[in-house]
């Protein structure tokens, strides 16, 4: 018979509970496994810690029941191929609804909070392709018209949709509150390049439609600082929940698992103060562009090429697929066009990819291509699409980062348009439903890219 998990029945082992110093907006596995791992192990004495997190979850509100009812409290399993490592972890001491605007506001209008961290996703910056939000978005319109309503009002804490929307509201009652303390570090933890300026784009972009010189006080009270993140965490299941009971004893309705990897990498300012995060492994970096593009083109990029050209030959986990040896090929040689243009000896390159191998070959991480395939549209154009361009600059053929764009094309034809799982769902359907779809595909990664004569005809016809 197993226990429940809450801060009661953990006694002694939680320390005491932490002061909440950070928000973190995208409450998902990802981020427990992460930034909450990097967070909770920077603590100089884990008895009594400094750093405690408020969270708050993206669409569903899932995640916040699931975890107030545990006190915040779950196992975070580590799991390499020689067995596992169960955690207990208590780093993230609330958990609260998206639609919870008033406990965002006051959390933000708190000057001890210093930090304010984001895992939402690509879609959840709601840009459009040239980096900008995207004011058609319905999402987002509907959070500008809220905000020019609510912004005037200082008591009003509307229901908002977009992580943008959200911001703005609590940064806006910040400034209002704390004045010249209100400086505040704003960190995307999400897999772009130049996710500051992601975020920054976003957040300003949102303030510039509701309030005139709105976006001004704001920018010039955050610190966008920009990161680069890595630890491979598959979905939690069923099964996990059961070996978790099993081996610690306690009912955890929420626990992670993850590989034993993990890394994070930063570059920018803390007006407010930060954990420190160096104690747990974390770089703090000047120039954060070479390892974005390392991992976002080495590890992101072919996990992408492995969800799409790994699905299609059948397979369901990125062991699976890996152990394809033509899979294997398209994944070595889209490592070695990409690798040509990360020159920084600090990138070890020749390391990165050979511990990448041995992750992807972990037999007991069962990561899902179906969950990697998800938003695929964003993300080839961050991760296949740069690639190509660079390669094509320096007068090679892009033919490996080629087949990972047609490893996408192909996989979308064969899915049901109406059940995408795609912030870009509705474009997709319209190029799939054309006369020339590979040509629209590639439109829809860039305007205009389906123009390329050269990439149509590797997409159309192979290398």
């Amino acid at each position: 018979m197993s226990t429940p998990l809450n801060r009661t029945t953990a006694g002694e082992r939680t320390g005491s509970v932490p002061p909440v110093r950070m928000v973190h907006l995208g409450l998902g596995a990802f981020h427990r496994a992460h930034q909450a791992w990097f967070t909770q192990h920077a603590e100089t004495d884990a008895a009594r810690p400094e750093w405690g997190i408020a969270a708050f979850t993206g669409r569903s509100s899932r995640a916040a029941e699931d975890l107030t009812a545990q006190d915040g409290l779950y196992i975070l399993v580590e799991r390499s191929a020689e067995g596992d490592a169960f955690e207990l972890m208590g780093a993230v001491v609330e958990a609260n609804p998206a639609s919870d605007s008033p406990r965002l506001v006051a959390l933000l209008s708190d000057a001890d909070v210093a930090v304010v961290t984001l895992t939402v996703t690509e879609a959840g910056y709601h840009l459009d392709p040239s980096g900008r939000l995207d004011t058609d978005d319905e999402a987002v319109s509907s959070d500008v018209a809220a905000l020019k309503k609510a912004l005037p009002e200082p008591a009003a804490a509307p229901e908002l949709r977009t992580a943008a929307g959200r911001l703005v509201l609590g940064l806006d009652r910040r400034i209002r509150s704390l004045g010249d303390r209100s400086g505040i570090a704003v960190v995307s933890c999400d897999n772009m390049a130049d996710n500051a300026t992601a975020v920054r784009n976003a957040v300003l972009g949102m303030a510039r439609a509701c309030q005139d010189g709105l976006a001004e006080r704001l920018d010039e009270a955050v610190s966008w600082v920009g990161t680069s993140v890595d630890r491979i965490t598959p979905a939690t299941t069923q099964d996990l929940r059961r070996e978790v009971a099993e081996e610690t004893g306690y009912d955890d309705v929420a626990p992670v698992v993850a590989e034993p990897f993990r890394s994070w990498v930063l570059a920018g300012e803390f007006p407010a103060g930060r954990p420190a995060w160096e104690n747990a492994g974390a770089e703090f970096v000047e120039d954060l562009e070479p390892f974005e593009r390392r991992k976002l083109w080495l590890l992101n990029g072919t996990h992408s090429y492995m969800a799409y050209a790994g699905q299609t030959a059948g397979h369901r986990s990125v062991a699976e697929a890996i152990a394809d040896p033509e899979i294997l090929q398209g994944v070595e040689d889209f490592w070695d066009e990409a690798a040509r243009h990360l020159t920084d000896p600090r990138l070890d390159i020749p390391a990165y990819r050979e511990s990448l191998l041995a992750r992807y070959r972990n037999p007991r991480i069962h990561h899902l291509l179906a969950q990697i395939g998800k938003d695929g549209a964003q993300k080839m154009r961050i991760r296949a699409v740069p690639v190509y361009e660079a390669e094509r600059a320096s007068g090679r053929t892009g033919a490996a980062a080629a087949r990972s764009i047609r490893a996408w094309i192909d996989w979308l034809r064969t899915q049901d348009p109406e059940h995408l799982e795609d912030g870009e769902a509705d474009a997709l359907r319209q190029a799939l439903a054309g006369a020339e779809p590979a040509r629209a595909l590639l439109d829809v990664l860039r305007p205009g890219l389906g123009q390329d004569a050269h990439l149509v005809s590797l997409v159309i016809a192979g290398d």
